[in-house]
């Protein structure tokens, strides 16, 4: 048995996150899908992380194992072929068959995009915002997060996750124009709706709705209800995954 490793990016406006779904098509679904038709083959494939609906990746990792040799170069072409315009593959290659697309990525990054104007051109991808946002302050809160492990208060209800501990590297927001922001965030792992519970406790504190003793409190109580609500999907990126 042989095992290759995808790297693709999608549009996830069209599908119910990456994990295969009883009620609505997926990304995972297209692919083994692609692959199935492409190899001959009933193929499953193993993704680096779940997406929620709605949610992008510029560069997202999944693993297959298939007992033929391929040609990968020609492979990652058929597959363009057959895949819909939303999904695209960068590259397949041939991994050792330990390689886990989940379990041996060490870091992974999100980004999540506001606009604090009108803009036709961002609305699909960015989430739209006005008034006035203290980025100092939502910088200050962002960086306590470097300084804790369980993220539980950003933890969706009734998730099936069996630990809450995260290693966050990276937390903070970054001006990309007069009025475009995105926050970044990266970790060893990320809970189920963990980023959009952060970004939108975050926006509480810029509001200044929510101090830094009150969010470092919302933290500690480990209560996904004493956080701010969840941001839409659309405007959140997987950016990359790290081995």
């Amino acid at each position: 048995m042989r095992r290759y490793a995808i790297t693709f990016g999608f549009d996830g406006t069209a599908y119910h996150g990456w994990q295969i779904q009883p009620n609505g098509v997926s990304v995972q679904q297209r692919l083994q899908e692609a692959l199935s038709l492409v190899l001959r083959d009933d193929i499953s494939v193993v993704g680096a992380g779940r997406t929620d609906a709605g949610v992008h990746a510029r560069n997202m990792v999944a693993h297959f194992d298939f007992a033929r040799e391929v040609a990968c170069d020609q492979l990652a072409y058929r597959l363009n072929r057959v895949l819909p315009n939303d999904i695209a593959v960068y590259a397949v290659k041939r991994v050792d068959i330990d390689f886990h697309a989940r379990f041996s990525a060490v870091k992974r990054t999100y980004h999540y995009y506001i606009h604090l104007r009108k803009d036709p051109f961002r609305r699909h991808y960015s989430y739209e915002l006005h008034g006035n946002l203290d980025f100092g302050l939502m910088n200050e809160a962002a960086a306590y997060l470097l300084d804790i492990k369980d993220f539980a208060a950003f933890c969706k209800s009734n998730s099936d996750a069996k630990t809450t501990i995260c290693n966050v590297m990276t937390a903070r927001w970054v001006k990309e124009s007069d009025y475009c922001w995105y926050f970044e965030i990266a970790a060893d792992r990320f809970l189920r709706n963990m980023v959009r519970a952060v970004v939108g406790t975050l926006l509480d504190v810029g509001r200044h709705r929510v101090s830094l003793e009150a969010f470092r409190d919302i933290v500690a109580s480990g209560s996904r209800s004493e956080a701010g609500e969840s941001v839409p999907g659309n405007a959140l990126f997987l950016e990359n995954v790290e081995y």
